[in-house]
């Protein structure tokens, strides 16, 4: 019991989630009840996906689940219907690419609360074959001449005349659709629309029953039919002229000029809702515009028509041949049909007692349609081997041929469609590998764990040399002022010393002059130095320092020689002087003895 109040309840909340999304749009602002019932009927049409169908898909789908062999007072139950609906929207989506995807069962269940909302008044759950093939044409895709001429089809009589009594069905069926969205009270059903639209001593042929539905203005009961086939062709068109009221750059849908006040113009939101200002008044009469067209180019059109350059505007529909076309006789193909067994279900009009089981769920019509089929094949069968066929038997079998082949390209197709989408995933996931595929694979990992570890031992190992290349400079220079100030303060006392230990000096080769100053200054550093530095951004730093290292070797050689050279030569002056002193003492004292 709980369950089935909670289902109950679930359904009852499908039913009104359509009905609350459109009261979320606040269409019932709209002041003018034409174009109030158009938006209303356009948003459920989007709602639905039914946009997306047309009308020659709708007219194949009634034939492939067998509405046309139906009665149009036949009663059909909720459960047929949504099979109707599932085949609709399943064979859409086939012929839909693959990113413009549709959610067949939600366009399904809001579709068929509304049709059963709109078209089961009493409640009893079943819908009538001229009730759902009215609510699909009307609410369908496509252009409102072929939606019309399919109408026309089904009221029309063998004669190719308009059947009024079946007008009037039709327009009982097409109304439910306004009182569905709460606009009854301007567009319900009255037993005089039908007599208003047509005269009575008319015949009415195909021609004038366009002719009367297309015209300007239409019928009053029907004017919101073609309102919502215009508000479909003008919802991306774009006019780049400014709204007077609410002061928009730019409008999309329709324009509306004022014909009194000059250069008035409103956007659609504006003027369906009634809004005015400056010296506008809702009283003075507007033009509308679906299209926008330059100053120029109305310049042009208007000088073509004083001219007379401007053909003839063109009729708002071709014109039809006034008797049907003769159907196809296939009697000599096509045996009669089995008679259907009246005890096990039958077909009741609208206004007679519903039975416990229609015809159309009964397991009998099943047993039928194989016996026939089985009929079929076995008359093919058996004409297969007579060499003398007929023309009809040839239509047939190239018709049946005709039928296989474009079988066989849809599942080719849709092998195709498969394998794009499967070579889009994989290209997709090798393009963009995830986390944990890399973490999958330890040989990666181990590879790129080690690069990083030699990358940061370089980079180490770089500013070590950088900073002992530093150091080498610092100390070089250091030396260098040491080996300036040894010299210019040592005497020469030897000529000897002078000749044969030269001091080195800082060496600048023409050809060697470095191309780059180093941050380190170079000043009195040796010319191999000099050089090895020097030409650091043309060699390698392996060799610079090698290079520095000789170099530095070579010059603390020289200054130690340097410097045991002036010690021996002034410990030689202090044995010279000492043995002067030594002399002069022993003379004095030679001298003394003597005397």
């Amino acid at each position: 019991m709980i369950e089935e109040g909670s289902r109950r309840g679930k359904t009852v909340a499908e039913r009104r989630q359509i009905f609350m999304d459109m009261r979320a749009q606040n269409f019932d602002e709209i002041r003018l009840s034409a174009y109030r019932t158009a938006c209303k009927l356009r948003f459920v049409q989007r709602r639905c996906n039914l946009h997306l169908v047309d009308v020659w898909n709708m007219i194949e789908a009634f034939r492939d689940n067998g509405l046309n062999t139906l009665e149009h007072h036949t009663e059909i139950s909720v459960s047929r219907l949504e099979t109707i609906l599932s085949s609709i929207y399943y064979q859409l989506n086939k012929r839909l690419p693959t990113t413009h995807q549709i959610n067949p069962e939600q366009s399904i269940s809001l579709l068929l609360n509304f049709m059963v909302a709109a078209g089961d008044c009493d409640g009893q759950g079943r819908l009538t074959v001229l009730s759902v093939k009215s609510i699909l044409a009307t609410m369908c895709g496509g252009k409102i001449v072929d939606k019309l001429r399919y109408i026309f089809s089904q009221i029309s009589d063998t004669h190719g005349a308009m059947t009024v009594a079946k007008f009037d069905s039709l327009l009982l069926e097409v109304l439910k659709l306004p009182t569905a969205v709460f606009e009854g009270p301007s567009f319900g059903y009255h037993d005089h629309h039908a007599r208003a639209c047509f005269p009575q001593q008319k015949k009415i042929m195909l021609n004038l029953f366009l002719d009367t539905l297309l015209a300007d203005p239409p019928p009053q009961c029907l004017v919101w039919l073609p309102l919502m086939h215009r508000l479909a062709n003008v919802e991306n068109v774009f006019h780049p002229v400014p709204c007077s009221y609410c002061g928009a750059d730019s409008m999309m849908g329709f324009r509306y000029c004022c014909q009194q006040c000059h250069n008035y113009q409103l956007c659609q939101d504006c003027f369906w809702r009634g809004h005015a200002n400056r010296s506008h008044s809702n009283q003075h009469q507007m033009k509308e515009h679906s299209s926008w067209k330059s100053p120029v180019k109305k310049f042009g059109q208007a000088i073509s028509k004083s001219l007379g350059c401007v053909p003839s505007r063109e009729p708002a529909h071709p014109i039809f041949p006034e008797q049907p076309e003769r159907t196809l006789d296939l009697a000599n193909l096509v045996p009669p049909r089995p008679p259907i067994n009246m005890n096990d279900a039958t077909v009741f009009p609208s206004g007679a007692p519903t039975p416990t089981k229609s015809a159309l769920d009964s397991p009998s019509r099943l047993d039928e349609e194989h016996k026939l089929i089985a009929r079929y094949a076995a008359r093919l069968a058996a004409e297969s081997g007579n060499p003398e066929r007929p023309a009809g038997d040839f239509n047939f079998d190239t018709n049946r041929q005709q039928r296989q082949l474009i079988a066989e390209l849809e599942n080719k197709n849709r092998e195709i469609l498969q394998e794009i989408q499967r070579l889009r995933v994989e290209h997709e996931q090798a393009s963009h590998p995830t986390p944990e595929k890399a973490q999958q694979n330890p040989t990666l990992l181990a590879e790129l764990r080690l690069l990083r570890q030699r990358k940061d031992e370089l980079e180490q190992r770089m500013s070590a040399l950088q900073e002992s290349r530093r150091e080498l400079m610092v100390q070089l220079e250091g030396l260098m002022k040491l080996l300036k100030a040894q010299a210019a303060g040592s005497p020469q006392t030897s000529p000897s010393h002078g000749v044969g230990r030269p001091i080195p000096m800082p060496v600048r080769s023409a050809g060697s002059t470095p191309t780059h100053q180093p941050q380190d200054s170079l000043t009195g550093v040796g010319g191999d130095v000099q050089e090895a530095f020097a030409q650091g951004a043309r060699r390698n730093l392996r060799n610079d320092l090698l290079v520095a290292a000789d170099s530095i070797t070579n010059t603390m050689s020289s200054l130690v020689k340097e410097l045991h050279s002036v010690d021996d030569g002034a410990e030689e002056e202090e044995e010279r002087l000492q043995n002067g002193k030594d002399r002069g003492r022993a003379t004095g004292q030679r001298q003394m003895v003597s005397l």
